[in-house]
This record gives structure tokens, sequence and C-alpha cells, in this order.
């Protein structure tokens, strides 16, 4: 990934919170022709020891798995809140517009996942990140029934050998800051988000003036 000084974050408890934010990723691998092959799916992350795994899985019927089993370093990409960036936040006009976004990027190396109650550990993992409520229904419905489901998916485990963290949010441009946070934090989803890791960068805060004696 092309990384400007400006935008490379080497803070991994950010790359941790915007990967938790933004679950759902690409898996990148390569065909047998040597081709890119991705699948989207969520992932869920866990530190272990000081290294971060990701935990998924895929469709038996998905070929990504066997691309896993044969090649075992991948990548996978995280897109966090994204926009477009008006040249209306400059107090200038010799500017053009711009996108921003967060993104990471981790390097992998796979563990293929067949053992069935390790399967059925990670999907409550799964479970847990997003309807923790249904992971009582998934107990109800039965072993014949959870097997069945269980014996119809790959799961893995994808060690994060090399981390990216991209956040373009226009830091070297501190003039634009207090606009550009004031027009995002009025706009969709997306904006907002992106004004709340403004927030979180500190940037468009303004520091308050030192007192008289």
């Amino acid at each position: 990934m092309y990384q400007p000084p400006q935008f490379r974050s080497t803070d991994r408890a950010i790359a941790a919170e915007a990967m938790r934010d933004n679950p759902f990723a690409s898996l990148i691998s390569t065909d047998g022709a040597g081709l890119p092959f991705v699948t989207h799916l969520p992932l869920h992350l866990e530190e272990r020891d000081g290294s971060f795994f990701l935990l998924g899985h895929c469709a038996k019927a998905n070929p990504h798995w066997r691309y896993l089993q044969e090649r075992p370093q991948a990548v996978v990409t995280f897109l966090g809140p994204h926009a477009y960036m008006s040249p209306q936040i400059y107090p200038d006009l010799a500017r053009v517009p711009s996108w921003t976004y967060l993104a990471v990027h981790c390097t992998v190396s796979a563990r293929l996942i067949h053992d069935a109650a390790e399967k059925d550990g990670l999907l409550k993992k799964l479970i847990g990140d997003h309807e923790p409520a249904y992971a009582q229904q998934w107990r109800g419905l039965g072993d014949e029934f959870a097997q069945k489901m269980l014996a119809g998916i790959v799961a893995f485990e994808l060690q994060v050998v090399d981390l990216q963290c991209k956040l373009k949010l226009n830091q070297h441009r501190p003039e634009s800051h207090a606009k550009m946070r004031a027009i995002y934090a009025q706009g969709n989803e997306n904006e907002r988000q992106l004004a709340r890791w403004m927030d979180r960068l500190g940037l468009g805060v303004t520091a308050p003036a030192a007192k008289e004696n």
C-alpha cells in the first residue's frame, strides 16, 4: 500500500481499533494461474503473546481454502470509513478535491482448521462479535444440525506477520481541519465516523489559550 509518511500510523492499538470497527475484510490469495483471488468475509481479531490473529471461515465449495493450503501466505485488507473531501475546506481557492479514508493491510500466514470443536469455537467468537444473543439459538439447534453446518465450511486462523495502517485525514494541512471536521460531523455515517477519527487523532482541536498571570 502506498503510504506517504504523513498518513502512516505505526500505532498497533489504532490498527486494532480500525479492524474491529470494520471487520468485513477482503482476503486475497493467488489462484492456480497466479492471479489474485478475493473473498469478502468478516474476521474476528484477537491478540496473543503480542501477535494479531484473524479468525474466519469460507464455504467448503469456495476454492479459497485450497489456495491457502497450497500457499499459506496471503493478504487481508480492511477498509474503514471513507468520504469525498471538498476543496471548500481550505481558506484559499488553489486547491483540488480529494478522498479521505482509513485502511489496514495485513500480510498473514494461514492455518486451516478442520477440527469440528475448534470450528465451533471460532463461530462462537464471530457470533459474539455481531449477535451474542444468537449463541443460545445456535446451541439449541442440536448436534446433528450443527455438525452438518460445520461440515460445510473450512475455518482458518490467519497470523498477522506484517501490518500497514493508513489514516488519510489531511493531517499535513492543519488549516483545513476545523472546516473539514465541521462538514463531516454533519454528513452521512461515513463522514461522521471520519469526524470521530479526527477527534481521536486530535485533528481540528484548538488548544486553549494560555491564561495571563
